[in-house]
């Protein structure tokens, strides 16, 4: 038996989907415990490409079991959505288990959403507009609705009123329409019969897997460098992306987890607004951009790139117990005569850290030293051996597990499931 969690181990989109996927296949179930429809996962699989949002990639393999848990918020729209995608291109969801616990996201969610981001003016956050981050301060307020609670059509009901009562005072004051809550439950009703059949004690099911020895596959979305309590706040997701979030979002003791397994891309990328030190701009950017496809899955918005940046993977190896790393897109950077990967941050003082500092005011002012590494010719993605990359890519290897201090077990040199370089035993 073993338990491993899959993390982001920078700002998201580090191809945590590629990873999972290519890990459910020695798994007997992958669990989805926390974020929302704001995530995305691209998984290629042979000559086909699924966009996943939150179903997890076990999804993909017949006579798995996949889990949406207690830490998700879900929206139904999407959901029903997502699982009618899958049954179109011949997936079965017969593997497919809901948390009773987990939270819906409203329609409020969505335009108390849109209307606190448009408050922010400057300051915005840069969020997706799906409604995560209200959802899961209803469910902080103790106000949420669960999607249990479809199971009961008239609890559901007058729970929509309440809520509906409380957000529609809101929307008046702002000048907009309120909400209709009878048109508002008869659509999640509607949309909770597709659900009904799959809905269970997920913690229960996942703490039994365990205790009959089966192998348990953990994804979160997002990254570190978005947790609410060690991202770079407020420019952070509502949730817990870091490996801790996967014991309370699945409902596992910490001592039931064997490996945590820190995914990263070879370069950096970010999604939003937020302090990014190592950003580039210009032409460079562009390629990097367009070589690793840096666009988001779900909101299709480009992603800002940079160098890859040591101190907050550092950072992410810490608040993770990292036991190994995953390398992705190392590809991307096919060609390019030099690479840069900053090691600590200089200050406007004169000081110099190699730590992450507390908040993004600092962060915003620091201006990264780098250690120079030459770049490679040869392209990756033939490789299947860490003996088959060019020696200057193995250095580059060796010079991310020395700054995270973790040993690399995967590296990824095309979307391909086949182009994965596996240096050990994973599961």
């Amino acid at each position: 038996m073993s338990a491993v969690v899959i993390v982001g181990a920078q700002f998201g989109d580090e191809g945590k989907g590629k990873v999972t996927n290519f890990l459910a296949a020695k798994a007997d179930m992958v669990v989805r415990h926390q974020g929302g429809a704001n995530a995305g996962h691209t998984v290629v699989v042979e000559d086909r490409t699924f966009k996943l949002h939150l179903i997890p990639s076990g999804i993909l393999y017949p006579n798995k079991i996949s889990v949406i848990a207690n830490g998700v918020v879900v929206d139904p729209e999407d959901l029903v959505t997502e699982m009618d995608y899958l049954l179109s291109q011949g997936i079965t969801l017969d593997g497919l288990r809901i948390s009773t616990q987990a939270h819906l996201v409203m329609p409020y969610h969505k335009r108390l959403d849109a209307l606190q981001e448009g408050r922010r003016g400057d300051a915005r956050i840069g969020t997706t507009l799906r409604g995560i981050g209200p959802a899961y301060m209803d469910k902080a307020g103790r106000t949420g609705i669960r999607v249990g609670q479809l199971k009961s059509p008239a609890e559901f009901r007058e729970l929509v009123h309440q809520q509906a009562a409380d957000k529609n005072r809101i929307f008046v004051e702002a000048g907009e329409e309120p909400e209709d809550p009878d048109a508002m439950a008869d659509r999640y009703l509607s949309l909770g019969e597709r659900l009904l059949p799959y809905l269970v004690n997920t913690p229960a099911l996942i703490n039994d897997a365990l205790d009959h020895e089966e192998n348990v596959l953990f994804e979160g979305a997002q990254g570190s460098l978005l947790d609410i309590d060690h991202g770079t706040y407020p420019y952070v997701t509502s949730s817990h992306p870091v490996a801790g979030g996967a014991c309370i979002g699945a409902g596992v003791g910490p001592t039931r987890i064997d490996q945590v397994y820190g995914v990263l891309k070879a370069y950096t990328s970010r999604v939003g607004d937020g302090p990014f030190p190592t950003e580039l701009a210009g032409s460079l950017a562009h390629e990097i951009r367009e070589r690793g496809q840096e666009y988001g899955t779900t909101t299709g918005r480009p992603r800002r790139v940079g160098w890859l940046d040591g101190v907050a993977l550092r950072q992410a190896a810490r608040v993770n117990g990292m036991t190994g790393v995953a390398i992705t897109r190392l590809d991307v950077l096919d060609g390019l005569p030099t690479l840069q990967i900053a090691t600590r941050y200089r200050y406007p003082d004169g000081s110099v850290s190699a730590d992450l500092p507390e908040d993004v005011s600092t962060l915003a002012l620091a201006e990264p030293e780098y250690a120079i590494t030459p770049g490679w010719d040869a392209p990756t993605t033939g490789a299947r051996r860490l003996e088959d990359l060019p020696a200057a890519a193995r250095h580059y290897l060796d010079r991310i597990g020395e700054i995270t201090g973790v040993p690399v077990v995967m590296v990824s040199v095309g979307a391909e499931r086949a182009r994965t370089i596996v240096t050990g035993s994973l599961f």
